[in-house]
């Protein structure tokens, strides 16, 4: 196989074709002579906050000289990225390679399942000293639960989305991200609910939360972020209040890790780390901001940064119709006076722009664009020098993020 092939083929699995369980990966692994025994890992679930959680630990140690391998999903400018080893995308080549000999293992897997396969076959190849893990979906049944050397359990914040498959209450779907503790030498959980913390507390007495009490922010808008957190002074590149937090969980997961990882170093790390899509600033004049908001968590940490511009706002959104996508709306266009509905390109799970343009009209003016290209013309012609934010899913963010770049350059 060539590397499209390779892509349709992965695509090709699915991830909910099979039946949810361990029994499959552990099977694929075992074939391919345990690779996932032969690194170290820091292992991270949760609802919202992972994937930048995850790029922040991930340039952390890099930046202190760990060869450094990070797993994450879903991807947002390549498909490679998924897989990364010091901030370089596996190549063309090698995904190539690993994929195939997930494929000669003749197990049937999931494309989740599949591609943690590979990255973990790839990272045990490459001897990484330390891979950060992400979870796809949940915890206790996600193919990276197959680790068995993980330096930390980390859970970010913790909220409804996947009602389907991981339960329709937060205490069902903490209990499925805290699957990943087991018998691990450190759990940091990010400030969480009431309801979250308890069921946090059923899987371990020895976990770390940030002391927000010792947090003074300094500064929190559009041009950055400084903060002092336990008497030391950070920065962040990536912006929102939000970040603040996963820098904090971020700190506290390397600090008891067991890694002596210096102040400076991770100082240095946060100012520099890179995540798109994560109120990603696509243009500052006029200001264009890219998210990837998709669930009611998600737009309620969005809004915080939405209502600086006090009701100036255009949005383009896009969302999947097995979403809270109505609460998402409700969350967020009260702080636009206009908005342009796509449907997501490439991904049958779309709502229809027409659908999403009636549903958002109960909470703003709101038109329908045929592609991306008419909603970002139409975006910037209502907007006019105010503010444009794009959210409402990762892959709407992926999709439109090049040629949102393309528009302003």
């Amino acid at each position: 196989m060539n590397y499209t092939e390779t892509l349709n083929y992965i695509h090709s699995l699915g991830n909910f074709k099979l039946p949810a369980g361990l029994q499959r990966i552990t099977a694929a692994l075992s074939a391919l002579s345990c690779p996932q025994n032969k690194f170290e890992a820091i292992h991270i679930a949760g609802t919202n906050g992972k994937g930048s959680v995850s790029a922040m630990l991930a340039k952390i140690f890099e930046t202190a000289g760990f060869k450094t391998g990070l797993y994450i999903s879903p991807y947002i400018i390549d498909f490679r990225e998924r897989i990364q080893i010091n901030g370089n995308f596996i190549s063309e080549d090698n995904l190539v390679k690993y994929a195939q000999r997930v494929k000669n293992t003749g197990v049937v897997l999931s494309e989740f399942e599949f591609i943690t396969a590979a990255a973990f076959s790839y990272f045990a190849d490459e001897k990484c000293d330390i891979v950060i893990v992400e979870t796809g979906l949940g915890g206790r049944l996600d193919a990276t639960n197959t680790l068995e050397r993980v330096r930390a359990a980390v859970i970010t914040k913790v909220g409804l989305d996947h009602s389907a498959i991981l339960g329709d209450t937060v205490e069902k779907i903490a209990a499925e991200k805290c699957g990943i503790i087991k018998n691990f030498p450190a759990v940091v959980s990010a400030n969480q609910k009431n309801e979250v913390m308890t069921v946090i507390k059923k899987y371990t007495e020895n976990y770390t939360v940030p002391d927000v009490s010792r947090l003074k922010v300094l500064k929190c808008d559009g041009s950055g972020t400084t903060y002092i957190y336990k008497e030391k002074e950070f920065s962040l590149s990536l912006c929102g209040e939000y970040q603040i937090e996963n820098s904090l969980t971020a700190i506290e997961t390397v600090a008891f890790s067991g890694f002596d990882i210096p102040y400076e170093t991770v100082k240095k790390a946060l100012a520099t780390t890179f995540f798109p899509a994560r109120a990603e600033i696509i243009s500052r004049e006029p200001l264009t901001v890219l998210d990837g908001a998709h669930n009611p968590d998600g737009a309620e940490a969005l809004c915080k940064i939405m209502k600086k511009y006090g009701g100036r706002i255009t949005a383009i959104i896009g969302v999947m119709r097995d979403k809270d996508y109505e609460t998402v709306l409700k969350r967020t266009l009260p702080y636009c006076k206009s908005a342009v509905a796509v449907t997501v390109e490439n991904m049958p799970r779309s709502l229809d722009a027409g659908k999403l343009a009636a549903t958002a009209n109960k909470y703003c003016p709101c038109t329908a664009a045929e592609n991306y290209d008419a909603a970002i013309e139409s975006s910037r012609l209502s907007a006019g020098d105010d503010p444009v934010f794009v959210f409402g899913s990762l892959y709407l963010a992926g999709g439109i993020r090049e040629k949102l770049k393309n528009f302003y350059n």
